[in-house]
């Protein structure tokens, strides 16, 4: 297919200031580069990356799904045109590779300011059983729909804090949930936990129902970092759960880092990275804080915009980070994750397996991933499909036997061959098109987009072939929003990602 270098004009979205959200503070921005950025020429060899900072931090999407949220088409979607792209999705991968589920633990004790997940603050654990009463009723919804026995792949618990439920109340949830279905071979269950509420018992009950990868959310060390973002908890504590989910036998530790956040310095970071380095977790996600109050409201206004680092000293943050990490071992796994050698997660990028989801990176792609829970969303591959976002209504919904859907998208031509693309670029760093399939008219228009990245060194666009630089991988988010058809088509009427960068 041959590639057009004439660059198209530049569509527009607006952002708006979040403390002033009128009329006058609309900012038009390109979608892809900071028009206010001072134009340098710079060479193909990716230097001049402080300008690159500058020139590519604009606001955009993470890309764990494509189409994006944001740009979801309600026309198209109904509760039978999901329940056919189940079936579908069912029939034609469930024999060979399985399924995956992802279940919602909503609740948490205290509120971490630089949170961004659907959450309910409580300490009230009375909630518990109902909300596990009702997610069991929800996928006996879907057993219905499915018709026979579904053979999990994957089982992910997220939050909120999973580990805020009992031990004996998690016990009750996997056991039901496991009822009558049958286990992949190489099935995987993970759930992520906040080392100040998991115990012992957690970690001995989830072994023994099948867990074996434990996500820690360890974010920074730094005692002025942790009362800032009111997630107080001592290295000793991080410590002890590692070496306890070690002596049970867990044999995929994962810890949460966060950079960007406020307060946070690079001596921080140093001190940090360097304890961190003595635990030796098998898999590190350093991800970048969302900055994103306009969208979470009051949870993320306990500090000021002062207190938060430049985008040049947050690049900076995660570089010496970065560093740090692959001085110990660690490789780099498609962007912000980071694992040693040995581990499943590099082993699958080093051999084409990698995939992404609403789960984060995964080393296995199951066609059809089943949400359960308040907010969670399921994808047929064919269609997505998200849960009522408050419990009330969720819980509501559910004990009326109906599935409890609020709103979701069902893909077309355009979307499946440009979601593919996408996957590529965030897993492979590449992607090709050189057979029919992964062909469509806006997919040359999204190359043709790709000319400021070229010039800037961040791509090497070929015939068939886009290829990212390592100097490009910084902005794996900027490459995948010239090729985000709907992004370019729809110009948002609020702020509503946080900066690529």
């Amino acid at each position: 297919m041959a590639r057009s270098h004439l660059a198209l004009p530049a569509p527009i979205f607006y952002v708006f200031c979040e403390d002033f959200p009128d009329e006058s503070s609309r900012i038009p921005m390109t979608s892809t580069i900071n028009p206010s950025s001072p134009a340098r020429e710079c060479g193909p060899d990716g230097t001049d990356g402080q300008n690159h900072l500058e020139k590519y931090n604009v606001p955009g999407p993470r890309y764990t799904s494509y189409p994006t949220v944001p740009y979801w088409d309600p026309e198209t979607f109904t509760e039978d045109r999901w329940r056919e792209t189940l079936r579908r999705a069912f029939a034609e991968s469930n024999e060979r590779d399985g399924i995956s589920l992802y279940l919602h633990l909503p609740y948490c004790e205290t509120l971490c300011t630089y949170c961004g997940c659907n959450k309910r603050i409580t300490k009230n654990h009375d909630v518990e059983l109902p909300y596990i009463a009702a997610v069991l009723e929800e996928w006996a919804l879907y057993r219905d729909l499915l018709g026979s026995a579904p053979r999990i792949r994957e089982i992910h618990l997220g939050g909120g804090t999973p580990t805020f439920f009992s031990p004996a109340n998690l016990e009750r949830l996997i056991t039901s949930l496991l009822a009558g279905v049958t286990l992949a071979p190489s099935h995987e269950f993970a759930f992520e936990a906040n080392p100040n509420s998991t115990t012992f018992e957690h970690l001995e009950t989830l072994f023994r129902l099948g867990f074996r990868r434990l996500s820690l959310g360890v974010e920074d060390f730094d005692p002025r970092v942790q009362e800032v973002i009111n997630r107080i908890q001592p290295r000793e504590r991080v410590a002890t759960v590692t070496r306890q989910a070690r002596g049970i036998g867990f044999d995929s530790l994962n810890f949460d880092l966060v950079y960007g956040l406020p307060l946070q310095t690079r001596e921080g970071i140093i001190d940090t990275i360097s304890a961190i380095r003595e635990l030796k977790p098998d898999r590190i996600a350093f991800y970048s804080y969302a900055h994103v109050p306009w969208i979470k409201g009051v949870g993320q206004r306990k500090f000021s915009e002062a207190d938060l680092p430049s985008g040049a000293e947050k690049r900076a943050l995660y570089e010496l980070g970065r560093e740090m990490l692959e001085e110990a071992g660690y490789r780099e796994v498609g962007m912000d994750h980071f694992a040693l050698p040995h581990d499943d997660l590099y082993r699958a990028a080093t051999e084409g397996r990698l995939h992404r989801n609403f789960m984060g990176y995964t080393p296995a792609h199951t066609l059809l991933s089943i949400g359960l829970g308040v907010s969670s969303i399921s994808d047929s591959w064919y269609a997505f499909a998200q849960n009522e976002k408050v419990i009330e209504d969720y819980l509501k919904r559910v004990a009326g036997g109906a599935l409890p859907i609020v709103r979701g998208h069902v893909l077309d031509e355009e979307d499946r061959i440009l979601r593919r693309h996408i996957l590529n670029v965030m897993c492979r760093f590449e992607t090709t098109w050189d057979r029919a399939e992964m062909r469509h008219p806006t997919l040359r228009q999204g190359l043709e987009r790709m000319g400021e990245l070229e010039r800037d060194g961040i791509v090497a666009v070929g015939e068939e072939s886009l290829h990212v630089t390592p100097a490009g991988r910084p902005f794996l988010r900027n490459i995948c929003m010239a090729l985000d058809a709907r992004l370019w088509r729809n110009e948002p009427k609020t702020k509503i990602f946080s900066q690529a960068i």
